[in-house]
């Protein structure tokens, strides 16, 4: 008998991928794309606009109005239950927005949010958004009408402010980017209307007077839970993040450019801290000022100069607790590296583990185990230049930790390709005294029709001192509302390093496979039930087998905003070296059979109380991983909202056991979408760590802003309220343009 082996397998999936396409020849419930249009309304030099939501200025009664809003969700193409209309005006300055969404039962829109990015989030399972449980509407500008990177903004009817990047055709979403732009809203008797005013020099624009821009709007209805769009509301697999489905703004002719064209943000930030080691304490003030300056060099390609860099601002990371032989990912949340970061994106992400492999990561770049690097300054080069996507960056940090001074360089380029794909390369260095490493690679995404979908890399990463190493991967994807399938191949070989990026284990050869099935059952309530099989076989370079798993997954959501996501998993594992799992429990080398069943669960966000929970049993180690999580999430008003959490971990292996706990608590308070206070506590048992971090937040003018940070950490081994470290900062920031 002949055995059939992984490369014979991975085969026979591109097969299956090819299958499917030639099979598909109209997906059902895919929208015919012809762009609807509209045409803007250019407004006279010297007319005065009031952002208050209530678009009651003459221009806003004879601009061109549009609408015919058809759903998404929950019937496709059918028109949406609520009439939407739309209207967008220009002048020298500002792009401005009018939505009128009218709702028959305006005692019934739900506006539970004040606080900024909270009513609206990118989704983490899929590309697109993800809505918070309250009315809001985005819309999307495509600018460059490059069909491929766009800007997102967004509000609820509070007024409460979103925004993000959208690149890859949708398939990155980058909402911790911070636009600057006004918003407003305002509710009447029959709805809700929202004004938003953008001006020109947040987003990159042509010069061409000729121009058109992509533009799309989707608006989603909590009461009713419905999530209708003026365009690409198809399901095949369009949607609002698809920016190559958008439709057209015409009528914007030559648009001026800004005088210096030149941005500058200064802060100057004091504060203390104080640290106890023991019978030591340690005392520090801080006074501070740094720089950042931003300029467009050609239409749409952005020059960040930044000296003395501070992130003192940034939200604090999640407490987690760390039940793998593999490293914690946590994502990267400081302003400098946020815009235009999907440019350097290389590589491969997982959505349940940290990515096998990243070429540029940029956390790696002033954080460090011990605690944050200060940044001597750097510099980025991002933007659009023609059919190109460009993006350089270098930035020096300053010794720390007993590492010397840094230099971390980025180099990249995406040309765009007619199918609505990209061909790529990227090279990063990085330099410390005489050690130094560097990686480089190509990478490539096509798209020959809007269900299918074919990507890669390769990457060759090279370190003083070591041989050369290898990574690279080969995907196709295809995808419609009821059928979809996804195979990979992955190689990280036993040299691969890449200092500047996140590497999560060497000399692999991993197989991915998955199929779904999904159907839309008019019974129990149900919206959608998807049927997915996940299957992964991971092996060394001599072809040992390492794991082997087989995942069934069953996920129902329902109408009224409930889901499940569960899945069971059988597999093995292969364990060449032994490890020590949470520095607690030594596991040894060997060969595991290995099970999980795991499941998240949530019930509406559109309730003012909403449960989240999620589980694992895991049979693992010859011992079993047991978890479970539950967060509460109340907003009594808008002004006021409260998130508890829980989560508990049983470790029982055979070399020991424990158990470990994290509590959270986050409280927010906004005065006004201008002025927020956070707190957040953490509690870890596992590390008797405690910790509390209290950010106040003051926008007093688009741009400009005023924080309060104060952190305290306390516990050890002994006593758990011991004082080990307390920070308070105060920052100002205020922006010009020139």
């Amino acid at each position: 008998m002949t055995s059939t082996g992984p490369r014979t397998r991975y085969a026979r999936g591109w097969y299956l991928v090819a299958g499917l396409a030639l099979w598909s020849t109209g997906p059902a419930g895919a929208q015919e794309h012809n762009p609807p249009t509209l045409t803007v309304a250019r407004l006279p030099r010297g007319t005065t606009v009031r952002i208050d939501g209530q678009l009651s200025e003459e221009f806003w009664r004879t601009a061109p109005t549009t609408g015919g809003f058809r759903q998404r969700e929950p019937v496709v193409g059918d028109p949406a239950r609520e009439e939407t209309v739309v209207q967008v005006a220009l002048d020298d300055h500002t792009v401005y927005v009018g939505i009128t969404a009218r709702d028959s039962r305006p005692d019934a829109i739900v506006a539970r949010k004040l606080q900024r990015d909270q009513a609206v989030r990118v989704s983490g399972f899929e590309p697109g958004l993800r809505y918070g449980g309250d009315d809001i509407v985005a819309i999307l500008l495509d600018p460059f009408h490059d069909r491929r990177s766009a800007y997102v903004f967004a509000a609820n009817a509070n007024g409460a402010e979103f925004d993000a990047l959208v690149s890859n055709d949708g398939n990155e979403m980058n909402a911790d980017w911070r636009g600057v732009f006004s918003v407003a809203a305002h509710r009447s008797g029959d709805g809700w209307s929202v004004e938003f005013a953008i001006p020109l020099r947040s987003i990159r624009y042509p010069s061409d007077s000729t121009a058109i821009w992509g533009f799309n709007v989707v608006r989603y209805h909590a009461r009713l839970n419905e999530e209708s769009l003026w365009t690409s509301w198809g399901r095949d697999p369009e949607g609002f993040h698809r920016v190559s489905n958008a439709g057209h703004l015409i009528g914007i002719g030559a648009l001026p450019r800004a005088g210096l064209n030149l941005e500058v943000k200064p802060y100057l930030l004091g504060g203390g801290t104080r640290e106890v080691e023991g019978a030591a304490v340690t005392t520090d003030g801080r006074l501070e000022a740094g720089l950042d300056l931003k300029t467009e060099v050609t239409p749409g390609l952005l020059l960040d100069l930044t000296a003395n860099t501070d992130f003192a601002q940034a939200e604090v990371d999640d407490e987690r607790i760390n039940l793998t032989r593999f490293s914690l990912f946590f994502p990267e949340k400081r302003d400098f590296f946020l815009e235009n970061a999907g440019i350097f994106e290389f590589g491969y992400r997982s959505s349940f583990e940290p990515p096998p492999f990243l070429m540029f990561f940029s956390r790696r770049i002033g954080v460090a185990d011990d605690g944050p690097v200060p940044l001597l300054g750097g510099l980025r080069l991002t933007g659009r230049a023609g059919r190109h996507s460009v993006g350089v960056l270098n930035v020096v940090t300053e010794p720390a930790f007993g590492v010397p001074r840094q230099n971390h360089a980025v180099a990249r380029v995406k040309r765009d390709l007619s199918t609505g794909g990209y061909v790529g390369a990227m090279v990063t260095d990085q330099r410390s005294g005489a050690d130094w490493n560097t990686a480089g690679g190509v990478d490539f995404l096509v798209r020959p029709k809007p269900t299918l979908l074919f990507q890669g890399y390769a990457a060759r990463t090279d370190a003083k001192g070591t041989q050369g190493g290898f990574s690279g991967r080969l995907a196709g994807q295809y995808q419609t509302d009821a059928v979809g399938a996804e195979f990979a191949h992955l190689i990280v070989d036993s040299h691969a390093r890449a200092d500047l990026g996140f590497v999560t284990r060497n000399d692999i050869r991993r197989t991915d496979g998955n199929v779904r099935y999904s159907v839309r059952p008019k019974l129990l309530g149900l919206r959608r039930l998807d049927f997915f099989m996940f299957g992964q076989l991971v092996t060394d370079g001599g072809g040992r087998t390492l794991e082997r798993t087989i995942s069934p997954n069953l996920n129902p959501e329902w109408n009224s905003g409930e889901s499940i996501f569960s899945w069971y998993t059988d597999g093995f594992t292969r364990l060449e070296e032994g490890f020590v799992l949470s520095d607690s429990v030594p596991v040894p080398a060997g060969d595991y059979h290995t099970w999980s069943f795991n499941w998240f669960a949530n019930t509406s966000p559109r309730r003012p109380i909403v449960l989240r929970f999620n589980g694992s049993l895991q049979g693992l180690y010859h011992g079993r991983i047991d978890s479970y999580g539950l967060e509460l999430s109340a907003t009594p008003s808008p002004n006021v909202s409260l998130t508890v959490g829980a989560n508990r971990s049983l470790v029982d292996l055979p070399g020991g056991s424990f158990t470990a706990d994290l509590a959270s608590v986050r409280l927010t308070v906004a005065a006004s979408t201008k002025l927020v206070a956070n707190v957040l506590a953490q509690y870890n048992a596992f590390e008797r760590d405690l910790g509390m971090n209290i950010r106040i937040g003051y926008t007093f003018r688009p741009g400009s802003d005023l924080f309060l940070v104060f952190n305290e950490r306390r516990g050890d081994q002994f006593r758990l309220w011991a004082p080990r470290e307390r920070a308070g900062l105060l920052k100002l920031t205020y922006l010009s343009r020139l």
